[in-house]
């Protein structure tokens, strides 16, 4: 696994527990906006992730197909 690879799986996580972490704390609070902003840091680790373990094509592969 490239650094590049490694840094985006650790940034990922990341966001990830960053908004586990606002969700509970916000509810254990009583609730508000920071379920909302959890939720979302949720979705973008999730999504980087998604998007890193699906494979999509390195810019460099990009540039060599001609697209």
């Amino acid at each position: 696994m490239s650094l590049y690879r490694g840094s985006i799986v650790v940034f990922a996580i990341l966001f990830v527990a960053i908004g586990f972490t606002t969700i509970v704390l916000t509810a254990l609070r009583g609730g508000g906006i920071g379920l909302l902003f959890g939720a979302l840091f949720v979705a973008l680790g999730a999504g980087r992730l998604y998007l890193l373990r699906r494979g999509s094509a390195r810019p460099e592969e990009l540039r060599s197909s001609g697209r």
